[in-house]
């Protein structure tokens, strides 16, 4: 396998857009993964991890319908996502179980390669830790 596969490729925009800083430079990101052809959106989620995990994955797609990643009418693609989203979020569940979250999840898209990828802040008191999860899945 070589070292810029299009799995990878998309995995890292995703990853990328999941950490950006601000929607100034998520715009920049997008605008950039879009002249290689690479559609992109992100998503700012919050609140108590379980109680909104539905939620987030939810927004992960609407928000992909929105930007192009996604055709509006799709079960597979829908399905897709949401299981790469369930996945991404389940690799940070026991850093954040029973807590607070902030953060930001980011999708990419490269022909039938899509990946999720998901950046929080665990809150609890003044003691912040932070967690990544990613996850792909193909679009058939």
């Amino acid at each position: 396998m070589h070292n810029n596969s299009e799995s990878q490729r998309v995995a890292r925009a995703a990853v990328r857009m999941a950490v950006s800083e601000d929607r100034e430079s998520e715009r920049a990101l997008k605008a950039q993964y879009a002249e290689e052809g690479i559609l992109t959106a992100a998503v700012d989620v919050g609140g108590d991890f379980f109680k909104s995990m539905n939620k987030m994955i939810e927004q992960i797609i609407v928000a992909s319908k929105r930007e192009g990643l996604i055709e509006e009418e799709s079960r597979q693609a829908d399905g897709s996502v949401a299981g790469a989203a369930h996945d991404a979020l389940s690799q940070v569940a026991a850093k954040a179980s029973g807590m607070s979250v902030g953060g930001k999840i980011g999708v990419a898209r490269y022909k039938d390669h899509v990946s999720v990828a998901v950046f929080l802040s665990i809150g609890l008191l003044y003691l912040d830790d932070v967690a990544l999860g990613l996850a792909h899945r193909i679009i058939v």
